[in-house]
Order: C-alpha cells, then structure tokens, then sequence
C-alpha cells in the first residue's frame, strides 16, 4: 500500500506496534513477482496485522545474482509490491542482507521462504536476541524469477 522510505521505516514500526499490531517483516528481491511470490506474502501476512517487506536495491541484487539482474528495476519492484492486497509497506535497502533493517525495525514475526533454514539466516540472532519470533513458509516448488528468466532465455527449467 505504501512505500516508505528507509529513514522513516523504524518510526513506522514503532507506531503500529503502540498501537498494539502484530509487526510482520520478510525481505527479498521480487524481481519477477510471481505465483510463489504471492502465496509467500499471503502466508506472511496471515502471521500477524501488518506486512512490511524489504526491498533489495537494484545494487545489492546485482551483488546477489550478477550483473543482468535485477530485470525490474527497485521503484518497479516497489510498485508491484505496494499494490498487493497482503503488503502493507514496502522499504529499500542497501545492503546484501537484512540485518540492519531487522535490527531497526524489530519485527514481532520475521517470515522467510522455506529454502532457507533459520541456522542459516544472518538476520536470525538479531530476531532471537530481541525476542521476536522467525517462521518459514513453505515455498512453491518450481516457482522463481530465475526460472522464469530460464524459460524465456529457452533453457531447461
């Protein structure tokens, strides 16, 4: 629905959360937003009253996925995740992972896709040490951008 801008984003938390909603954040590229996409924000969503979601900047997905993505630039990306149903805001970030906007935001839930395992999750031990609460949702097998980009590139998926 709306798109903050980084500097505000803790503010915005902190308001909700005295206000006494249930703070869900998860973070991805979305480059492609499809299906899983989808589902995966619906799913995240239904963790809690309001759905904040972390942006990759067009800089540090080129530094997650080389240097011909992202396809969709951040303020495209940005958009389309706005105008989902399930996603409440939406904030760029810099960096590679999101331990520094986790740390900021302080999340009650932190919701990741289930190809990732939580030991493996940087932003894991700041979720812990704070108290909050980390959730993997399944994720929809076959479903991401990079086989998308496959597919239309005429490679086997």
């Amino acid at each position: 629905m709306t798109i903050v801008c980084r500097a505000d984003i803790s503010a915005v938390a902190a308001n909700l959360k005295a206000a006494g909603k249930t703070v869900v954040f998860t973070n991805g590229c979305f480059d492609i937003l499809h299906a899983g996409h989808v589902r995966y924000l619906n799913g995240a969503r239904a963790m809690g009253d309001c759905l904040i979601v972390g942006l990759n900047s067009d800089d540090s997905v080129r530094s997650l996925k080389g240097p011909t993505r992202p396809v969709n630039s951040q303020d495209d990306r940005a958009e389309v995740l706005a105008a989902l149903r399930a996603v409440d805001y939406v904030v760029i970030f810099q960096e590679k992972t999101a331990e520094n906007i986790v740390a900021e935001v302080k999340p009650d839930v932190y919701a990741k896709g289930g190809d990732y395992s939580i030991k493996d999750l940087p932003e894991s031990c700041i979720v812990e040490a704070y108290g909050g609460r980390i959730v993997l949702i399944p994720e929809v097998q076959g479903r991401s951008s990079s086989n998308i980009i496959k597919k239309i590139s005429g490679q086997e998926v």
